[in-house]
């Protein structure tokens, strides 16, 4: 068990965190919803009931799409694009370990399945990760939509106005303006570690170079 903790303490400190914080989302979440409801003299709604609700949905799916999003963009963008002196690029004179090709790749011992499956497969897996992302931001795009336009709906009936189709709402400022401040924070983030790399250090951490490599250092070029 000790070992199995080591090896994987990133990404089990990373989930509990997450863990923690939706519960909260939640549990905050919920306690809101339902004072807006009582304002309206509407009753209160059960944990199960608000996990269904636009306002859960919406604030839920818009900010996980603008993750992934940032994680897709900054993928595809570090496999075509350099950054002198920044950790997060690749070196950008001479070729590293993530350039190689994977052809002759399935005479190694445990390479991945499509490695040794080659074809379209392959090709598929080459671009797997920043696929993830991305068809994880669309389906995030469609719930935000969804979402959202039940909280709209929700506050317009409330207020005695208008309901809209998905198309409606997908079309209006409103869907675009909860995507686009979300997007740009993204991209902003990406711009700072890209950006910041390059002056500042974390002497143990993968994104960082070492703390004696000189700033004009591009990724591999610092080790």
């Amino acid at each position: 068990m000790r070992r199995f903790l080591r090896d994987n303490g990133l990404s089990l400190v990373v989930a509990g965190m997450f863990v923690l914080t939706l519960f909260g989302q939640i549990e905050t979440g919920l306690h809101r919803y339902n004072h807006e409801r009582a304002e309206h003299h509407q009753p209160a709604v059960a944990l199960a009931a608000y996990l269904t609700t636009g306002h859960f949905l919406e604030a839920t799916a818009e900010n996980w799409e603008s993750e992934f999003l940032q994680m897709a963009a900054y993928v595809v963008l570090t496999a075509l694009l350099y950054q002198r002196g920044s950790a997060e690029s690749r070196r950008i004179d001479g070729r590293e370990a993530v350039d190689r090709h994977p052809r002759g790749g399935s005479r190694k011992r445990n390479v991945p399945w499509p490695v040794r499956r080659g074809g379209w497969i392959l090709r598929l897996y080459e671009n797997s990760l920043s696929l993830a992302f991305l068809l994880l931001f669309f389906i995030c795009v469609v719930v935000h939509a969804i979402g959202g336009m039940r909280a709209f709906n929700e506050e317009q009936l409330a207020q005695g106005g208008a309901t809209v189709s998905l198309g409606q709402y997908v079309r209006g400022a409103q869907f675009w303006f909860e995507s686009l401040q979300n997007w740009q924070s993204e991209f902003l983030a990406v711009l700072s570690m890209v950006v910041l790399s390059i002056f500042l250090r974390q002497r143990g951490s993968p994104e960082s170079k070492p703390v004696d490599a000189p700033h004009s250092a591009t990724g591999g070029e610092a080790d």
